[in-house]
């Protein structure tokens, strides 16, 4: 992903910085609980795709 684009990205929902995990492609709002798919460089920033995070995360 763009560096310049993950700068200016924020959760959709609390407006919150994310956390970008490379390995499992997905921007991560920890507050929300929450991780946005990335899908061929595109993220997906909508909360029906987004992944609820287990309580190990």
């Amino acid at each position: 992903m763009d560096a310049r684009l993950l700068d200016i990205l924020v959760c959709p929902i609390c407006k919150g910085n994310l956390e970008h995990r490379k390995a499992e492609k997905e921007l991560v709002c920890k507050p929300c609980k929450l991780a946005f798919p990335i899908r061929d460089d595109i993220p997906i920033m909508l909360e029906d795709e987004a992944r609820q995070l287990g309580a190990d995360e």
